[in-house]
């Protein structure tokens, strides 16, 4: 039980404004409310106050409890949104819903909380004012965190969403993505909260220049940032290519009911028949979303393929879109949720048996949406989600070759994890990489939320990561063009019906990050882990002796 005098002590204010400032972190991975270039300066002020209550806890209770106060503030107003896919389309009861939220958040704040315990043990009673002491501390900190965060990206399928990195893909420390990928640059965001913190507890105690050491090199990260911001880390590729992306905006109600697919599947089709605004720039490839055809393509009339053939043949376009496949095969069906393309001289037959050549399966699934976690059956039973139970893509699916480009599919959900979508440009192009990245989603799941926007942030991490373009063709949101910088090009506003026709040039080359993914930064978080842990344990025996 909880006295009644808590509520009137500095404990409980300091536990409010935890859960407050937590709130105010999640705000910090897409803009608005708040504006893009203040994304990574309230991100780095509100884990540094997280930080600073972290280090200065008076024991490990204290410490842990800190960091779950913070982390549930945080993912249950930065991810509000997944009541919305439960209840609203889903239709499961509000109550249930808005508890599921919580206990996941609840779930999640739990990483953060052993990365600040695992910290305040390594540097309880080793913080001094010296610059040197200051520099290590801040560097431990960072790597607890990190590791945190790789922990919560990997493990039950892993759940990146709001990783601290994605709220820089603006800023000082955005080109170190293509060095280290985000979970360097979650370390660079972690070791400036830090150096904050640190100096706020040496002002304290008057040792403010001291303090200052790991700030000062913090400073330093930044300005290498923008130093590195000047490497090119690709080549264009190819002849630039005109491309369209369509978003056709049908609400979700709508788009597997079975009286509006016929409409649904009508919508896109007449937009991607629309003709060019200058005349002769037609579009080489057309990109649809995920499921816009919300069908198995064997339940699909062939008359339907043919209409789309006959489409591709008139705008002399390939068409790449999303649509869930079944193949029969001997004993059995396999299911498996699919980005296909066709030109006008493809065969309707061709597309009705899934004999396609150029054809991706989604590798990631999303638990619960495409696949049932063991013993969550009961859960998904709960809700009314279609096109459920999909088996798993090869983890090896070369880039389609399409108008002098070679493009590489990546479905919704899977553009949330860096080291797959660098393993598509591994190759470099001509020995199986990509030069063009494509994400085919459907976010009307999630109704008018952050989520379109912070999908849009990730996928502009991509970006940042592989210097390649990243193409992003949404039902409702965010449709958009990225350049191998990360810089949106172009984008549609979310929740209309309309198309951007995209001048887009292929690019080759591969980053350190696409060469080494996420080694790098693990073994240096773990060697200062484990750097920290030997006096520690030294400590330990002495004692105990």
């Amino acid at each position: 039980m909880i006295s009644r005098s808590y509520f009137h002590s500095p404990i409980a204010l300091r536990h409010a404004l935890l859960l407050i400032v937590g709130a105010l972190h999640s705000q910090a991975f897409a803009p608005y409310p708040l504006p893009a270039w203040a994304l990574p300066y309230v991100q780095i002020a509100c884990l540094a106050f997280l930080a600073r209550h972290t280090l200065q806890a008076e024991n490990a209770r204290s410490a842990a409890l800190h960091a779950v106060l913070f982390g549930f503030g945080q993912f249950s107003v930065g991810l509000y949104w997944l009541t919305i896919s439960m209840h609203q389309y889903g239709g499961m009861p509000l109550a249930i819903a808005i508890a599921a939220l919580l206990l996941f958040s609840a779930a999640l704040s739990l990483f953060g909380a052993l990365a600040c315990l695992l910290s305040w043990r390594l540097l309880r009673d080793r913080i001094r004012p010296e610059p040197l002491a200051v520099i290590l501390a801040a560097l431990v900190w960072a790597s607890c965190w990190t590791l945190g965060e790789w922990l919560r990206g990997t493990l039950f399928t892993g759940f990146p969403w709001l990783n601290i990195g994605y709220a820089h893909v603006e800023g000082v420390l955005a080109p170190w993505a293509a060095l280290f990928g985000v979970y360097g640059v979650a370390w660079l965001a972690a070791f400036a909260a830090a150096a904050i913190a640190l100096f706020m507890l040496g002002r304290q105690t008057g040792h403010d220049v001291q303090s200052a050491a790991a700030l000062a090199l913090s400073l330093a990260t930044g300005l290498a940032g923008m130093g590195l911001s000047y490497i090119s880390w690709s080549s264009p590729y190819g002849e630039p290519v005109l491309i369209r992306l369509v978003q056709g905006n049908v609400p979700q109600s709508e788009k597997f009911d079975p009286a509006h697919i016929e409409q649904g599947i009508n919508d896109y089709m007449m937009l991607a028949r629309l003709e060019p605004k200058e005349a002769g720039q037609e579009p080489a490839i057309t990109v649809l979303p995920e499921t816009v055809v919300p069908l198995l393509q064997d339940r699909v009339p062939p008359q339907t393929w043919s209409k789309w053939i006959d489409i591709a043949r008139e705008r002399n376009t390939t068409l790449l879109m999303g649509l869930p496949l079944h193949d029969r095969e001997q004993g059995g069906s396999r299911y498996t949720n699919s980005t296909v393309a066709f030109d006008g001289s493809t065969r309707a037959e061709d597309i009705v048996s899934a004999q396609l050549p150029l054809r991706y399966d989604k590798v990631h699934l999303v638990p619960f949406g495409e696949f049932v976690p063991t013993g969550f059956r009961w859960f998904v039973d709960m809700m009314s989600i279609p096109l459920g139970d999909f088996h798993r893509g090869s983890s090896e699916q070369p880039p389609m070759p399409i108008a002098g480009q070679m493009v590489a599919s990546n479905i919704c959900y899977e553009d949330v994890f860096g080291e797959e979508i660098a393993q598509s440009v591994r190759g470099d192009v001509g020995q199986g990489g990509a030069s063009v990245l494509v994400n085919v989603s459907n976010l009307a799941w999630f109704g008018e939320s952050s989520a379109l926007r912070q999908h849009l942030q990730i996928s502009r991490m991509r970006a940042l990561e592989t210097a390649r373009p990243m193409l992003r063709a949404t039902n409702t949101g965010m449709t958009a063009a990225i350049a191998p910088d990360g810089t949106v090009r172009a984008v549609l506003q979310p929740h209309v019906k309309g198309v951007l026709d995209v001048e887009v040039q292929g690019t080759s080359g591969i980053t350190p990050y696409v060469a080494w993914t996420n080694a790098p930064i693990l073994i240096w978080c773990l060697l200062l882990v484990a750097g920290a842990m030997w006096p520690f344990r030294s400590n330990s025996s002495k004692r105990s002796a």
